[in-house]
C-alpha cells in the first residue's frame, strides 16, 4: 500500500522505521505538527517524525490544521491508500478521514477500551494497572472509539515510570502496526467494535495533577512520581517554592513521621505520607539541576518538623 504516516514526537518514530523497512508497503510522505519553539534560545525545531522523515527523503507535511485546504489539496493528489497515525497531536477532520481508502490506522498505547485519550500510559502507572499494551484501530470521529485491528499486551513493572513503559510500547506497537497494515492490504484483517463496556478516559496530565498530596498512602505518592516521569514531574511544595521529585522509594519498615514531615540522614532522606514513610532518591529545586535528595537536604539544612507540601 501507498501509505502517509501521521507522528510527531520520539515515542512515534520507531512505527516509522518499521513501516520504512516493509518491503509490502511504501511510505510515500508524512504528516506532522509545525516546527516548535524548544531550548534556552526558544528556537523553531523540527519534531523528531519530521527530522527522520527528511533523513529518509520522504515528503514531509506540516499544516497548521489538518483541515487546511491547502493539506487536504495535497492529501488527495497523493492518494495514499492508508494513513497509520501515532502521537500525531492533532485531531482530523471528516474531510482527511475519508481520503484514503483504507481510512486512518491509529497506534494507541492502551488496551482499548480503556483508557482512551492524551496519557494511557500516566493513567496506567497512576491507576496501578499490572497489564496494559497498545491497539491499532481505525479513526472516527469519536474518541479514540474505533473498531480494534489488533493489541499487544505489556507488563507493567513496579518500579516502571512513563517513560519506561511508553519506550516499551513504542518498539512492541511498531511491531503491531506494521502487521496491521499487512492485514489490510491482504484482506486478512477486520477491525472488530470495541466492547461498551470497560470504557475509561485517559486526559492529559496537567501541573496541578502532578502536585503530591502527601496526606495519600505512600502506595499513591509512588505512582504520582512514576506516572508523571518524565512529564510534567511530580512535584511539592517547600518553604514556598516548588521541588520536582524525580524519583523515590516507599519504605514500609519506615514509620513515625507524619505526612510530609522530613527526616533528613546523612546519607537518606525519608519523607511520611498518609501510610508509611518514603526515601527520596533524586529531586529538583526550583531553578536548579536535578540532585541526589540527600545532597539537597544537606544544602538546605532542614529544620526538625520541616514538611513538604507546606506554603
Amino acid at each position: 500500500m501507498r501509505l502517509v504516516f501521521a507522528g510527531t514526537p520520539e515515542v512515534a518514530v520507531p512505527a516509522l522505521d518499521a513501516l520504512l523497512a516493509s518491503d509490502r508497503h511504501e511510505v510515500v510522505a508524512v504528516v506532522t505538527r509545525p516546527d516548535a519553539p524548544a531550548g534556552r534560545g526558544r528556537r523553531l525545531v523540527a519534531s523528531p517524525v519530521a527530522e527522520r522523515a527528511a533523513e529518509a527523503g520522504i515528503e514531509v507535511l506540516k499544516p497548521a490544521r489538518p483541515r487546511d485546504e491547502d493539506f487536504l489539496a495535497r492529501l488527495r493528489e497523493i492518494a495514499p491508500d492508508c494513513c497509520p497515525v501515532v502521537a500525531y497531536g492533532a485531531l482530523l477532520p471528516k474531510a482527511a478521514l475519508d481520503i484514503p481508502v483504507h481510512g486512518w490506522v491509529n497506534l494507541h498505547f492502551s488496551l482499548l477500551p480503556a483508557w482512551r485519550g492524551a496519557a494511557p500510559v500516566q493513567h496506567a502507572i497512576l491507576a496501578g494497572d499490572e497489564v496494559t499494551g497498545a491497539s491499532t484501530f481505525l479513526i472516527e470521529e469519536g474518541l479514540d472509539s474505533g473498531p480494534v485491528y489488533g493489541v499487544v499486551t505489556e507488563e507493567v513493572r513496579p518500579t516502571d515510570t512513563s517513560g519506561d513503559l511508553l519506550t516499551r510500547l513504542a518498539f512492541a506497537g511498531s511491531g503491531l502496526l506494521a502487521a496491521t497494515m499487512d492485514g489490510i492490504e491482504d484482506g486478512s484483517l477486520k477491525a472488530v467494535p470495541q466492547p461498551a463496556e470497560g470504557v475509561s478516559l485517559a486526559p492529559k496530565i496537567n501541573v496541578e495533577d502532578a502536585r503530591i498530596d502527601w496526606s495519600a498512602p505512600a502506595l499513591r505518592v509512588d505512582r504520582v512520581v512514576r506516572g508523571c516521569a518524565p512529564a510534567p514531574g511530580a512535584w511539592t511544595l517547600f518553604r514556598g517554592e516548588r521541588l520536582k521529585v524525580m524519583s523515590l522509594v516507599p519504605v514500609p519498615a519506615q514509620d513515625g513521621l507524619a505526612p510530609g514531615e522530613i527526616a533528613a540522614a546523612k546519607n537518606s532522606v525519608h519523607v511520611g505520607t498518609g501510610s508509611h514513610a518514603v526515601e527520596l532518591q533524586w529531586v529538583q529545586p526550583q531553578g536548579k539541576k536535578p540532585m541526589k535528595a540527600a545532597d539537597w537536604a544537606r544544602g538546605v539544612r532542614i529544620a526538625a518538623g520541616e514538611r513538604l507540601g507546606a506554603a
